[in-house]
């Protein structure tokens, strides 16, 4: 039989619905993504012990009060283990798939009962979902949506709809057939007679459909840890590759406590939501004789009230606990990242697993927020590839992880090599005094039990060793290679050390068992493991400019042998689990590691105190480009100088009379002399005017550069029918509106012909985005300078009359006893400066990072202008 290539069908397959149905997946990613954070949110943030009280007063209402101790015993058993966080991720997971998947699953049901030549598609669909090994699953979904939740979601989704489709179609195929007949006898619709008499006498079968969900839900969280969901499955995964016996069972016995209660929860549901169920449970009350504590259940309202107090008492912990200023770990000399994330991933290789660890610790030190993964070689770098991951320290290249390059190296950035060269062997315990060279296993395959003890599958060492080593010298046929993980080849290793017995294993150098072993790497004597390979920092596309500064310190970044080795070991006597307290060990015995490899900004003013750190600084925009670019940019600044500033978005008027009641201190965008000249009328000697920081601007009516016979002001007269008749403004409030209605329109005879709308900014700008990408005419009011003229192809229509006026200045204002409040801070507003390349690359920055980001982007902006800002706000020694 030919060669039946279905696998390279079905990579073909991914292949186009990567191309075409990309956004598909986004959106699919997203819904679910949030989905699980919302869910994840709620269980998490409450304190564990209220947490663990709620889920005893559900326990109580469904089972009576011993379940109800025990649920409560259980999740305080959790939460002593440490593993509170990682129960909530990994119940949030199986709620959200077994609500998704029940949603999809009882109607799937329903329909098949109704119809046999569904039921008889369905059926072998099923088979196929429920018996394909999960883990096949992760594939496609690592492809599709990356690493995070989504993966094992559809993979969980998947694999345990089967029985909640086969559940629901018995239980109503196995409703009375008589029972059917009469309620259609007496003239029930189907409808009603499948609402009304099928579903509520199927729903005990249906609920044990939905219980087997949950539990074949629940089961999934490993596979779902090693695609990087978090939660229990990846404590259990870091467990397992690592050998950690005490690590696997504690986070083995938290699965166990979380099935068992949703096991017992869901049985029991069947007695409250189903009628048979609720007049079984009426009976049993009715028929207890004493000790009737013991068994007694809370209504319905009582058990709502129970978790609504709870719940409220916990909200009220954790707004308390979350107003405590989040003081940043780093002090303020070394706060390089203030609070930005930084995503790592690692090969739980041991020098991957080093230098992780000691990048997790140096970052927090510089004040960022790195967070950790493991993961199999596959979904790292298909993480770095999607950009989920920012970087990691141990790719092995250009041979080891060649197929990783080869695939993902057009997404990934190679930050250089931080070690080199290394070398990879086959290698025996010393005492096997006959075997010296690879040539040497020929014939000796029964001393090894005719097995090589492998590592992960996926590593490019097992691909060598399988395609191109044992080939070489004629091993291929003789010697099956065992593939594992790292740890449980070590750990076989250590086994068969003790026992004087034979092994043979793939290592590495450097690697810290050659330290603790008295090993012998077998000699290449035809060179089939080819030269040494380099290790490498690789990060995603884009990292270098989301983060100059950490990728700056990577590139530097190198280790020798020495240094490497005894990190290692360090880490290795630290225990598992224990491997940032190894670092830190580490570190102290190394004290100019830090500033070596994370050196701080040569200028230490960058992050000095000002005269007047700690005082609050409450500053108002409205939400004008420049105005939103300056507002965070300050902000920026002040939090570095100790200040303590707050924001707040307002309209033009509010903010001028916050301004002038002394409820606000100071604001950037105030444009001096026309644009603003109502509110300077009106408040001027209640107010403080700083100084002007960037100017002259220009107001000016603007259209797509395809009108060609619109140039000027003059040109827009009779042309009202081309733009619909309308001027599409901005806020109403905005002096520009003023200008533009009483003066600009009446000098040109706009104002019959042409309705000026007023809008918002953003609404403004995203009518201009949709009438160019549809070469539309459009007529907007814009200012110069503004990021629109470098995105789109505009132009500004000419005013020879010169009803705009002449150009303006930009100035701060502030309250009026702004510089008798803030001495210093004044002092650095009144020589602050910007010129239209500063502004715009900022304005730029910001917009690139997307609402909601505008101060990290300002914080970026900051890290590549570092010698502009000092300049800014310069502290005297």
């Amino acid at each position: 039989m030919p060669r039946l290539n279905f696998g390279n069908w079905v990579e073909d397959a991914v292949k186009w619905l990567q191309t075409h149905m990309e956004w598909l997946f986004d959106f699919v990613s997203k819904v679910l993504t949030g989905m699980y954070d919302g869910v994840d949110k709620v269980l998490g943030a409450p304190e564990p012990l209220l947490m663990a009280g709620i889920f005893a007063v559900i326990a109580f209402w469904l089972r009576g009060l011993v379940p109800a101790v025990l649920a409560f015993v259980g999740f305080a058993l959790i939460d002593s283990l440490q593993l509170w966080d990682d129960a909530m991720s990994t119940l949030s997971l199986v709620l959200v798939a077994s609500v998704i998947t029940i949603v999809i699953a009882v109607p799937l049901g329903i329909w098949s009962a109704r119809n046999r030549t569904v039921s008889g598609v369905l059926r072998p669909v099923l088979d196929l979902m429920q018996t394909m090994p999960a883990f096949v699953y992760l594939i496609p979904g690592v492809m599709f949506f990356s690493i995070g939740p989504m993966p094992g979601l559809i993979a969980t989704i998947i694999f345990s709809m089967p029985p909640g489709v086969r559940m629901t179609e018995l239980g109503i195929r196995q409703v009375d057939g008589e029972l059917v007949e009469a309620a259609e006898a007496f003239g029930t619709t189907p409808r009603d007679t499948l609402i009304r008499v099928q579903l509520p006498l199927a729903l005990p079968t249906i609920m044990a459909g939905i219980n087997q969900v949950i539990m074949l839900a629940l089961s999934m969280v490993v596979i779902a840890g090693m695609a990087g969901a978090g939660g229990l499955g990846e404590q259990v995964y870091a467990a397992v590759t690592q050998v950690n016996i005490g690590g696997g069972v504690e986070s083995g016995l938290a699965v166990v406590i979380l099935a068992m209660y949703l096991d017992r929860m869901t049985g029991a549901l069947n007695q409250r939501v189903s009628p048979l169920g609720r007049r079984a449970l009426a009976k049993a009350a009715a028929a207890m004789r004493g000790a009737k504590l013991w068994h007694y259940r809370p209504g319905t309202a009582v058990a709502t009230v129970g978790v609504v107090v709870l719940a409220l008492i916990a909200g009220g912990m954790n707004l308390a606990q979350n107003d405590d200023g989040g003081k940043p770990s780093a002090s303020a000399s070394t706060n390089v990242g203030h609070g930005k994330q930084i995503n790592m991933g690692y090969i739980p290789w041991d020098e991957g697993i080093a230098t992780t660890f000691l990048w997790k610790e140096l970052l927090e030190q510089r004040g960022y927020k790195p967070n950790v993964k493991q993961l199999d070689p596959g979904p790292l770098y298909s993480g770095i590839a999607k950009g989920d991951i920012d970087f990691q320290t141990d790719a092995w290249l250009p041979t080891t992880h060649k197929a990783y390059w080869a695939k993902y190296g057009s997404q990934m950035t190679d930050l250089g090599a931080w070690y080199g060269p290394t070398t990879l062997e086959l290698t025996v315990p010393a005492y096997m005094k006959d075997i010296n060279t690879l040539d040497d296993l020929k014939g000796k395959a029964g001393e090894f039990g005719g097995k090589i003890t492998g590592i992960e599958s996926s590593a490019g060492e097992m691909g060598l060793l399988k395609d191109k080593v044992l080939p070489a010298y004629g091993l291929d046929g003789e010697y099956k290679i065992v593939s594992s993980s790292t740890a449980t080849m070590l750990a076989d290793l250590d086994r068969q050390i003790a026992a004087k017995k034979p092994i043979l294993v793939p290592l590495w150098s450097p690697h810290w068992a050659y330290s603790k072993y008295d090993l012998k790497k077998l000699k290449d004597t035809k060179g089939a493991w080819g030269k040494g390979d380099e290790l490498h920092t690789v990060a995603a596309k884009g990292f270098e400019s989301k983060d100059p500064t950490v990728a700056g310190w990577l590139k530097n970044f190198h280790m020798d042998e020495k240094q490497l080795s005894s990190l290692e070991n360090t880490i290795q006597s630290a225990g598992k689990g224990k491997e940032q307290d190894g670092v830190r060990t580490w570190l102290k015995k190394n004290p100019k590691v830090a500033d070596t490899f994370a050196p701080l900004p040569k200028d230490k003013g960058a992050t000095a105190k000002g005269k007047e750190a700690g005082k609050v600084v409450n500053m108002g925009y409205f939400p004008w480009d420049e105005a939103i670019a300056t507002t965070y940019l300050w902000e920026n600044l002040l939090e570095d100088r100790g200040y303590k500033p707050k924001v707040k978005q307002l309209d033009p008027g509010p903010l001028y009379t916050a301004l002038a009641q002394g409820q606000m201190d100071v604001q950037f965008d105030s444009w001096l002399p026309t644009t603003h000249k109502q509110y300077m009328d009106k408040y001027g000697d209640r107010l403080s005017d700083i100084g002007a920081w960037y100017g002259p601007t220009s107001l000016e009516l603007t259209v797509p550069s395809y009108m060609k016979d619109v140039n000027t002001l003059d040109d827009l007269k009779e042309k009202a029918g081309e733009f619909g008749g309308k001027i599409t403004g901005i806020e109403s409030s905005a002096g520009e509106m003023g200008i533009l209605k009483d003066k600009v329109m009446p000098a040109y005879g706009l104002d019959d012909d042409y309705k000026l709308v007023s809008s918002s900014t953003a609404t403004m700008l995203a009518d201009l985005d949709r009438s160019i990408a549809q070469k539309k005419p459009v007529v907007v009011s814009l200012w110069s300078p503004h990021w629109a003229y470098n995105k789109y192809d505009l132009k500004k229509l000419k005013d020879p009359k010169g009803a705009w006026g002449k150009g303006e200045k930009i100035h701060v204002v502030g309250k009026k006893t702004f510089g008798k409040d803030f001495p210093e801070l004044n002092g650095w507003l009144k020589n602050f400066h910007m010129d239209d390349k500063d502004l715009a690359s900022l304005e730029d920055q910001i917009q690139k990072g997307g609402k909601g980001n505008e101060k990290a982007s300002a914080r970026k902006w900051m890290d590549d202008h570092r010698d502009l800002v000092d300049k800014m706000a310069p502290v005297g020694s």
